[in-house]
């Protein structure tokens, strides 16, 4: 199997809770920010790491998933609202519970996407919301 170049199904896909899709779509968002981050000249070696935690923090992306939520088809509005409906056990320190809701949202879309191979939708949204971070970060 090719983990870079996905194609799954909806029958699989339907078996995947929303956590489990947020699960995976932290580490496909966290990609896209290191790779725009070094790609954009924004942060040395030693700063990358704080650099990358202002776009990956619950707040952050609440506030970037907005630029997006007009953008989303209804079958990405369905995926999003069920990741924001999940239940959690904690949420992190510095976030509030909407931001922290928002973020596993965005998260799970991003997961949901990536099982399916869409990597242009998937560029196609973090462009416009990395457009939105000079603006809000």
């Amino acid at each position: 199997m090719d983990y870079f170049h996905l194609s799954t199904g909806q029958d699989t896909m339907e078996h995947i809770s929303a956590l489990g899709l947020a699960h995976l779509g932290d580490g496909v968002y966290e990609l896209m920010v290191r790779s725009w981050l070094c790609l954009h000249g924004k942060a040395t070696n030693s700063g990358l790491h704080k650099a990358a935690v202002k776009y990956v923090a619950a707040p952050a992306q609440a506030r970037l998933a907005r630029a997006i939520l007009p953008l989303l088809t209804e079958e990405e509005q369905a995926v999003y609202r069920r990741g924001r409906n999940s239940h959690t056990a904690a949420v992190p320190k510095g976030a509030s519970v909407g931001e922290y809701h928002a973020a596993t949202a965005l998260e799970s879309l991003f997961g949901w996407l990536y099982l399916q191979g869409r990597t242009d939708r998937l560029n196609e949204l973090f462009e416009t919301m990395m457009e939105e971070s000079s603006h809000a970060i």
